[in-house]
């Protein structure tokens, strides 16, 4: 399971990328993931995000809620 808390993070194109790439590569592996702290992440950016790696990354509000819907089921 991965919690991933972008607060304060600026994106650039090349971190997007990255991120887009251990998305798909690391799916194998990863039962849930969750995001918070996703303000400044830009929407189409996550979406794309989504789209490319073929998985759900839900958002949350705060780390709480974040980690009782990891540790859920």
């Amino acid at each position: 399971m991965i919690l991933t808390d972008f607060a304060g993070a600026s994106f650039d194109r090349d971190a997007l990328l990255a991120m887009k790439e251990s998305a798909v590569f690391d799916k194998p592996f990863v039962k849930k993931s969750a995001l918070i702290g996703t303000e400044s992440l830009p929407k189409d950016s996550y979406e794309a995000i989504k789209n490319f790696s073929r998985r759900e990354l839900p958002t949350f509000e705060t780390r709480e809620e974040a980690l009782a819907w990891l540790v859920r089921d």
